[in-house]
């Protein structure tokens, strides 16, 4: 076990300890690992959280954890503002004195992962997906990896979403200690429960992403042109923020009723009671897919492409379809193979997934790990 700091640790409780999380939004902290930070706190360890200002992190404070303000563009690569991140980080550190630091997603991976080695601070990484620089390939590739061999080169544990995103670090030389798969961050199965599958006059499939080109947004808006023309009583529904420049297509698909846009959902349970299968295109380099995880907790049938953070999900026939990247037709295909089946064998698709999230998918499984590993400073 790591030794907790003097001013953290409570008489006869050596195993308190001070943690610190890096990470880059409060979103995906607090929907995704909220189990694992109450947790924590449960334990009695003292959590920090560093990262930009979110509408979430007033909540995370109220479970208790300490905020630091750590604002940084997720998507910059100004080698000035990168150096500014690193050096805030190594502040951050020398003045919360953690006995651990969780890191997640690429920028704290790496940057935080360097202040820690520096520093000689015990950490641990989680790699939720490589980024377009490592997928594309080219001098962007080499400088991404490059930087993850320096990030990751000390840490205590490296987690990893996908195999195949563990296999090519590897290949790669960006990792040398200890790591392991998770699955995904998992899915808390009391708050995404069965859902009655829907009984009604139309068959709704929904789009569930930031609204961007290696979300596949543009083979679903292909898809629903085709399919409304031919299948009236289908719909088309598309959850998400527009982050590319997709807002005048989406107004004038959703004007003559091609498509329902809703915007970015806060509650996607109404969404995932109402709709009859998710579809999910994408070609992004994902570690595991939460929207995937989430609909089929809910019994929901999908329809996703055969790649890293889907395919581990989702079974060919069983509990959804695969579909090639960035292909249209194949797309149009399978929701047609998924029309022709009857309403039973679509309930059933959705129960086979439920079934296949309870055996692999739970969150429990990851906070256990996580625990393990910080109870046990491995």
């Amino acid at each position: 076990m790591w030794a907790c700091r003097p001013d953290v640790c409570i008489p006869g409780k050596a195993d308190h300890m001070r943690i610190l999380i890096l990470t880059n939004n409060d979103i995906g902290l607090y929907k995704f690992r909220r189990e694992l930070l109450e947790a924590l706190l449960r334990e009695k360890h003292e959590v920090h959280i560093a990262l930009p200002y979110g509408d979430y992190v007033p909540l995370m404070e109220k479970m208790g954890c300490v905020f630091h303000d750590t604002p940084f563009d997720r998507h910059g690569i100004n080698p000035l503002a990168e150096l500014k991140l690193i050096a805030k980080y190594r502040l951050l550190i020398k003045e919360i004195m953690p006995d651990v630091v969780l890191t997640y997603t690429i920028k704290p991976n790496i940057y935080g992962g360097m202040a820690c080695a520096a520093l000689d601070v015990p950490y641990v990484a989680n790699v939720t997906g490589l980024g377009t620089a490592v997928e594309n390939g080219g001098m962007m590739q080499r400088i991404t990896i490059s930087l993850y061999r320096f990030g990751l080169r000390k840490a205590q544990r490296v987690f990893f979403q996908n195999a195949e995103n563990r296999d090519f670090m590897r290949v790669h030389h960006a990792i040398k200690g200890q790591n392991e798969l998770l699955p995904g961050s998992g899915v808390n199965l009391a708050h995404f429960a069965v859902r009655d599958y829907p009984n009604g006059d139309t068959v709704d499939f929904v789009f569930v992403a930031r609204i961007m080109r290696e979300k596949g947004i543009d083979q679903y808006l292909d898809a629903a042109e085709a399919i409304r023309k031919k299948y009236p009583e289908t719909r088309f529904h598309i959850c998400g923020f527009c982050e590319q420049d997709y807002a005048g297509s989406l107004k004038r698909l959703h004007d003559d009723g091609t498509i329902i846009y809703h915007g970015a959902v806060t509650d996607m349970g109404p969404i995932y009671q109402m709709s009859s299968c998710t579809v999910h295109p994408t070609f992004y380099p994902e570690g595991m897919s939460n929207v995937l995880l989430e609909s089929c907790a809910s019994a929901r049938p999908i329809i996703t492409t055969d790649r890293a953070g889907c395919r581990e999900i989702v079974e060919d026939g069983v509990n959804g379809f695969v579909v090639k990247q960035r292909d249209s037709a194949d797309l149009i295909d399978k929701i047609e193979k998924f029309l022709a089946l009857s309403w039973d064998e679509r309930r059933q698709m959705g129960l086979a997934g439920r079934a296949k999230i309870e055996r692999e998918f739970d969150r429990k499984i990851v906070v256990e790990k996580y625990m393990k590993v910080i109870e046990n400073g491995l």
